[in-house]
């Protein structure tokens, strides 16, 4: 994450243990969400293309975007049902579930915060 909280459909998500200001008044548990997304064969060619002559590979930075705030508003929709109006030391990883495609994961810890 660019910042250290940032706001997400009335809830507040934090790599920190707390938020900043605000006390944690009751611990709802964890919560994650998650894509599986498979590489793309044009963007595949793009990449082959660009790790010649270097440079971004834009194609996957979109992806791996795309996948992020999919993964993160899976996790809000959990908190949320919970009741949570935070989800605090938020998490992100990755890993790989066959030849060309990838999970992104992330998972943090529901709270309700005043």
């Amino acid at each position: 994450m660019a910042k250290d909280f940032l706001r997400s459909a009335q809830i507040t998500l934090t790599t920190l243990e707390g938020v900043p200001g605000r006390t944690v008044v009751e611990h709802l548990g964890l919560v994650q969400g998650s894509t599986v997304r498979a590489k793309h064969i044009g963007r595949d060619i793009a990449a082959g293309l660009k790790n010649i002559v270097g440079g971004e590979l834009r194609g996957y930075t979109e992806l791996l975007q795309d996948a992020r705030q999919e993964a993160t508003d899976r996790m809000v929709q959990e908190a949320t049902r919970l009741g949570a109006n935070a989800v605090v030391n938020v998490r992100f990883a990755t890993s790989s579930l066959t030849q060309g495609a990838a999970e992104l994961f992330v998972y943090g810890t529901a709270v309700r915060v005043e």
